[in-house]
């Protein structure tokens, strides 16, 4: 997660399985140097969140060419960004981290789910094991092998990894300022309370984050989290995710 006054990212790294990724840095790195050259290239507001994005990437693929950025599996990560903008908020979403708008009546959730339209069948074998055993382990490993086929292509999913073309794929838009009270910039891992577990409403956590900020979500994500710890009531990959939030208001 980075930002500015005007401007919040957050970056989300795939998981890699313990599966070969061609790259000597890693996931981190990756999201490390995508999180700053990004930041850096947005901090002029001419330049567009998509174009912005594509440059980013580009750059980061330029500092570690001795590595096979043509392996399905090279470091990639989900990206959302919001950006003030005179009186409009920019926004980009690439995969399924969302930005919520909280408006004066209603809230507004922009996201990208295409990855979860990939294969359903080994989707489903993941969900049937409980986390930390073999066969989920494994299924896991299955699914992330046949998925990372569709990753960055026109039948599957776009991410953010080596290829700045990914960034045309994205989901923008602006918004009036004066339409929102606050905004959320989200990781899945913070926005599934709502999303996945509906432990609680858009309405709940923002009059949370504006109550207590984003520690008291990502607390409260992790104690729901530690009542179902193997994946029974909420199947998933793993038992927590990375969870991180970036809350914005004016």
């Amino acid at each position: 997660m980075a930002g500015t006054p005007t401007l919040a990212v957050v970056l989300d790294g795939l998981s890699t399985a313990g599966l070969d990724t061609g790259c000597r840095h890693g996931v981190p790195w990756y999201v490390s140097h995508l999180g700053s050259q990004l930041v850096a290239a947005l901090a002029n507001t001419s330049v567009s969140l998509a174009a912005g994005l594509a440059e980013a990437i580009e750059r980061v693929a330029a500092l570690h060419p001795g590595c096979d950025l043509k392996n399905p599996g090279t470091p990639s990560a989900t990206v959302s960004v919001l950006r003030q903008r005179g009186g409009y908020l920019d926004h980009l979403v690439l995969a399924d981290s969302p930005v919520v708008f909280e408006e004066h009546h209603d809230f507004t959730v922009i996201t990208d789910l295409r990855v979860d339209e990939v294969l359903p069948d080994l989707r489903a074998e993941v969900e049937q094991y409980e986390t930390h055993t073999v066969e989920h382990e494994k299924a896991l490993r299955r699914f992330v092998t046949a998925q990372r086929q569709s990753r960055n292509t026109s039948t599957g999913y776009w991410v953010a990894a080596a290829d700045p073309e990914a960034a045309s794929h994205a989901i923008v838009g602006s918004t009036a300022a004066e339409a929102v009270r606050a905004a959320a910039v989200l990781s899945d891992g913070a926005s599934r309370l709502v999303t996945e577990y509906a432990m609680a409403t858009w309405a709940e956590v923002f009059a949370m984050l504006r109550a207590d900020g984003p520690r008291e979500l990502l607390r409260e994500v992790r104690k729901v989290e530690a009542t179902d710890p193997t994946g029974r009531r909420w199947p998933r990959y793993k038992s927590g995710d990375d969870a991180s939030v970036a809350f914005c208001q004016w």
